[in-house]
């Protein structure tokens, strides 16, 4: 909770059933405050008590709220009480991100004084929009990630107590002992020798397929030279991409000549803590990230590279412009989806299909922007968890373990994922630690997958709620003695028993 202490002044004896023409400018501004529900429980309930006469701090309190929910940092709670002395109130309401909270709580007091009187010589300008948009550039910057959050949501549901450790995504989840250590997708219970092999692309490669799972032919390639021999050995079409890569960072797709090679290698090379790069045989068909947790497959989301489509009167520019103006678009990995670019990558993918920037596409034209189907880039996912064929189910079910990943996303290329791999020429194209969730939990088609809950039952099964019980003793005299006998109880109960009192701890 955000706590302010302010001091009304004047405005102690102005509620705002007497400030002429404030409830509307307020309204016109904010209109999400009429679903406030306020003491009345129900919709309108807050302007209801604006209509009968509130004060200026119950009416901050609500503006910080909306604030925040404006700027995707949703909460409800809040409460206003005297603080003792003529105009003097204790404002609280909740946040999820501590300096959006504090940043909301200073607008709210100037957009309450801005509306007051705003013709007032000196009164404080309003600008919703702008304070809104600083709001957001803090939630992306010092909130926790869409994959944290949404594992941090279903441990809140369960009563799970929630620390947040560091100002990144170190998370703690239950208490002491019981307790358990998230950091986006990693837990506590990942394997770092699984993690570091799944980063190793080509070592992840030969594991696969001495078990005999379908992985693409490849080779590893420590030149140019090299790389141009093994895709002649493989045959074209080829991929081409850093042996140590991530998020669809300098992949090469569908690549058909020597001098393609040659440019993606040293493009591979440039993004790799490497000086090697794996050349692979392309496989034909749509790309699928399979989320495994625990061993069992819990989602699956057909990933869709980032694209636009023409009206026949905008350009590429506009229409890029366009969709990002979508407020679920942000940079980075901070919202559901990311922002579409006009970068290098995009240019060229242009070039392919012979359109610049200022081209105006054909009404109904799909223009991809980049070839890799990855949310980092500006792609989207459309949910497939319920098409998944039993067979490929157990084959990224057993990938997932040869590896030892607690919590893995199994990216399979294949032409329809409700039948096997076998008879499609599908294959498994890469295993990656630390998945993010955003495409099952937001897929811009199909169902939301809970995909959380999975790794919540992973680290508290059967109910667990990762507390440990607390007695909390109270009164005058005896409080040291009864918490003694108490733990001493306890302890004779088969307990392992903490307490503190006056005496120490």
């Amino acid at each position: 909770m955000v706590r302010l202490l302010v001091d009304l002044g004047v405005l102690e004896e102005l509620p705002s059933d007497r400030i002429p023409g404030f409830r509307d400018r307020l309204l016109a501004v904010l209109p999400g405050l009429l679903d406030h529900t306020c003491s009345y429980g129900r919709r309108g309930g807050f302007v209801q008590r604006l209509d009968e006469g509130t004060w200026a701090g119950h009416i901050a309190e609500h503006v910080a709220i909306e604030l925040q929910n404006l700027a995707g940092s949703p909460v409800t709670r809040g409460k206003t009480r005297g603080a003792g002395g003529v105009g003097r109130y204790d404002i609280l309401f909740a946040y999820r991100v501590e300096s959006v909270g504090l940043a909301a709580g200073r607008a709210a007091v100037a957009i309450v004084n801005g509306l007051v009187a705003p013709d007032a010589p000196g009164a404080p300008e309003v600008d919703v929009a702008a304070v809104v948009d600083g709001l957001r550039a803090l939630a992306d910057r010092d909130g926790l990630g869409p994959s944290t959050q949404a594992l941090v949501d279903e441990a809140t549901r369960r009563d799970i107590p929630v620390l947040r450790l560091d100002d990144r995504n170190l998370v703690q989840l239950g208490w002491g002992r019981r307790a358990h250590r998230i950091r986006a997708t990693i837990t506590d219970e990942t394997n770092a020798i699984a993690t570091d092999l799944a980063r190793d692309k080509d070592e992840t490669s030969r594991i696969l397929e001495r078990s005999g799972l379908p992985v693409p032919a490849s080779r590893i390639a420590a030149t140019p030279e090299e790389a141009i021999a093994a895709a002649r050995r493989i045959g074209y079409p080829v991929v081409v991409k850093p042996a140590d890569g991530n998020h669809g960072r300098a992949v090469a797709l569908g690549l058909t000549s020597d001098a393609a090679v040659q440019q993606a290698f040293i493009a591979a090379v440039a993004a790799s803590r490497r000086s090697d790069a794996i050349v692979e045989r392309h496989v034909v068909g749509r790309d699928h990230r399979l989320l495994v947790v625990g061993g069992r497959l819990v989602a699956c989301a057909e990933r869709v590279p980032a694209q636009i489509v023409g009206d026949g009167r905008a350009t590429v520019r506009e229409l890029v412009d366009a969709v990002n103006r979508d407020p679920r678009r942000g940079d980075g990995h901070a919202r559901q989806l990311t922002k579409l670019r006009l970068d290098d990558a995009a240019l060229a993918t242009l070039a392919a299909q012979e359109l610049v920037p200022d081209d105006v596409p054909a009404a109904g034209r799909v223009v991809l922007l980049t070839l890799t189907p990855n949310l980092s880039t500006g792609g989207t996912s459309i949910d497939r968890t319920a098409d998944v064929h039993p067979d490929v189910a157990r084959v990224v079910e057993m990938a997932s373990r040869l590896v030892g990943l607690d919590v893995a996303g199994v990216d399979v290329v294949t032409s329809d994922i409700s039948r096997p791999l076998r008879e499609t020429g599908g294959a498994i194209v890469e295993i990656n630690a630390a998945p993010g969730f955003r495409m099952h939990t937001h897929p811009a088609v199909g169902r939301s997958r809970n995909v959380a809950a999975a790794v919540v039952d992973h680290l508290f099964p059967e109910g667990s709620t990762g507390r440990i019980p607390i007695a909390a003793i109270t009164g005058t005299n005896g409080k040291t003695t009864t918490t003694r006998m108490v733990a001493h109880l306890l302890r004779m109960g088969g307990g392992v028993v903490g307490c503190t009192t006056t005496d120490g701890i």
